[in-house]
């Protein structure tokens, strides 16, 4: 099958890239490094030329609210409308779980993402994925001041990135499954000791500093809306085996 990446050079999508090129189909990236503007919708029509998926996979730096339900609302419809076009009936993306529940920050550019599609009568699959394992060194990098490192109080089930490119590229391949069972990672952490932990392991010894983020976006990220229920499947790598994997890359 070909199938099209949106945002298939990021964290996810290179994954998601990998897993379609080893079960034997032809991935399609959609990116601006590929000359393709999702959010503005150019070059879009001509990427999925005979195409039979998409996989959405994109993501925005920003925070915000208002920014994310625009980049998000942006992209998914521009998106389904060249597919329809295109003749595509299976639409995939790719959610976070308790986006739905906080509705809040980031996580309203998801949410917002979901209600689009769940209002199409049928040709679209949603998985909603924990934090990936590599979260923590996104907060390393970002969250840094004078050598002193910050991490949100957040109660999270990590998940590997490559676990979820695996059961994207699964689906993708199937028929439209709607909201899919979620996927989460093997074990509870905390976001303060995951960050201390991805930094110890790149040779980093800076302070690690608990920060309680405001608001309902910060309020999720502390009560449990963003844990995987009871039904949810689990990955097999845990956070400490990431690290490893990290660490060894540094030696």
């Amino acid at each position: 099958m070909r199938i099209a990446v949106a945002g298939g050079t990021g964290t996810v999508g290179l994954h998601v890239v990998e897993a379609l090129k080893v079960h034997g189909h032809e991935p399609v990236v959609l990116s601006r490094a590929t000359g393709i503007d999702l959010a503005a919708g150019t070059g879009i029509d001509e990427a999925l030329r005979g195409t039979d998926a998409v996989i959405d996979v994109t993501s925005t730096g920003s925070q915000s609210a208002k920014a994310g339900v625009a980049f998000f609302g942006s992209v998914t419809r521009n998106l389904l409308a060249a597919e329809r076009r295109a003749g595509i009936g299976h639409h995939i993306a790719l959610s976070i779980i308790g986006a739905a529940k906080m509705d809040a920050g980031y996580y309203a550019g998801k949410a917002a993402q979901e209600r689009i599609l769940m209002a199409l009568p049928g040709g679209w699959s949603i998985l909603r994925a924990a934090q990936f394992h590599e979260f923590a060194q996104q907060m390393a990098t970002r969250m840094r001041l004078a050598g002193v490192h910050a991490a949100p109080v957040m109660n999270c089930q990590p998940v590997a990135a490559s676990e979820v490119g695996e059961a994207l590229a699964e689906i993708a391949v199937a028929a439209p499954r709607g909201l899919d069972t979620d996927l989460a990672g093997p074990r509870e952490e905390k976001m303060t000791d995951m960050v201390r932990e991805y930094l110890r392991a790149v040779g980093d010894k800076g302070p690690v500093i608990n920060v309680s983020l405001p608001g309902a976006f910060g309020r999720g990220l502390r009560d449990g809306s963003i844990l995987p229920g009871p039904d949810a499947r689990l990955g097999t790598q845990t956070f400490a085996e990431w690290i490893a994997v990290q660490a060894s890359a540094k030696v």
